[in-house]
């Protein structure tokens, strides 16, 4: 599953993020493989806006469709 398919409140864990210079911006803000975060809002054709304890980090759909999750609850 891509983290676009992730929906409202569902907790899912980073499973891989493929492109070597995303994966180093995203863990700068907290997103690496196997880290668990939760879905707080998913924007109807904008952005995935993600939890990370008391941070709030926007993906863009395109992105998003590239970042392999899985999903915990």
């Amino acid at each position: 599953m891509t983290l676009d398919c992730a929906k409202r409140g569902q907790i899912i864990e980073i499973i891989e993020i493929p492109d070597s210079k995303i994966r180093v911006q995203a863990i700068r803000l907290g997103m690496f493989e196997g880290a668990k975060l939760s879905c707080s809002e998913k924007i109807p054709t904008g952005p995935i806006i993600l939890k990370n304890r008391l941070q709030e980090i926007a993906i863009g759909r395109n992105l998003a469709r590239r970042i392999k999750v899985k999903l915990i609850s």
